[in-house]
């Protein structure tokens, strides 16, 4: 049965394991136990942990996180770009599916690695790349992000699209995240996720951005009927777990 709600951007937080301040920031504790209890009441049986600029290179702790969270979840790490073959593919056995470039707070590996090393790890284990950016960026970065294999962006491109870039990476095959409505100065989120799906009706996915570390204001269970409502019935199932799941190469 598929499930209704694979979220898609989510952190795990745990002292446990290695945190590196960024800009003087660290993060409170959010653990794997933590977001078991927090979306116990919603229909959430998979999802993606993601990492944080907070997190740097540090494979610990996702390799923790996915053993507790089981079946359905998946890894988003960053990693450098001197990473051996051998280490990607023991993170791919870890359950890890994507590599994270993080444009807007770093802690990830340079813009200077984006091509070599997106196309590394897809062709040795078919991850594809993430990125933290802002949509005032994506006219430099348009033709680099549309040449690789699989892209997606995070937080709807943070603010408004007004280069058109987005929609037209929409058009070629890049997938965008309907995350983190309480840090984004995105005008108009509903809109520009009803023009995402109508530009193509798989490259829209849901994430809880749980525990909304910096965000003005955290993820509220009614962010998901704010998604619903924007794409109507006809897009909510795949864009609430049937986009995602395909993204992360869990559907059979």
């Amino acid at each position: 049965m598929e499930p209704r709600i694979f979220d898609a951007h989510f952190h795990i937080i745990d002292p446990r394991f290695p945190l590196v301040p960024n800009n003087g920031y660290l993060p409170d504790a959010f653990t794997a136990a933590d977001y078991r209890e927090r979306v116990q009441p919603l229909p959430v049986t998979g999802g993606a942990v993601v990492s944080g600029s907070f997190q740097a290179f540090d494979q610990s702790y996702v390799k923790d996180a996915l053993g507790q969270l089981g079946p359905g979840f998946v890894g988003v790490t960053q990693i450098p770009a001197d990473t051996t073959d051998a280490e990607i593919l023991a993170l791919d056995r870890a359950g890890v599916r994507a590599v994270r470039f993080n444009l807007y707070r770093g802690g990830s590996a340079t813009l200077d690695d984006i091509d070599t090393l997106a196309r590394r790890v897809n062709d040795i284990a078919g991850w594809h790349c993430e990125f933290y950016l802002d949509a005032a960026d994506l006219p430099g970065l348009e033709a680099t992000l549309a040449a690789l294999p699989q892209v997606s962006v995070d937080h709807l491109a943070m603010s408004d699209d007004i280069s058109g870039a987005l929609l037209r990476l929409v058009e070629s095959g890049t997938v965008v995240k309907a995350t983190g409505f309480g840090r984004i100065r995105v005008s108009d989120p509903d809109a520009l996720m009803r023009s995402i799906v109508k530009a193509n009706p798989g490259a829209l996915i849901f994430g809880t951005d749980l525990p909304s570390t910096r965000a003005a204001i955290p993820f509220q269970d009614s962010d998901i009927e704010r998604v619903a409502d924007a794409v109507g019935a006809e897009h909510v199932d795949a864009v609430l777990a049937s986009n995602a799941r395909k993204l992360y190469r869990l559907t059979p």
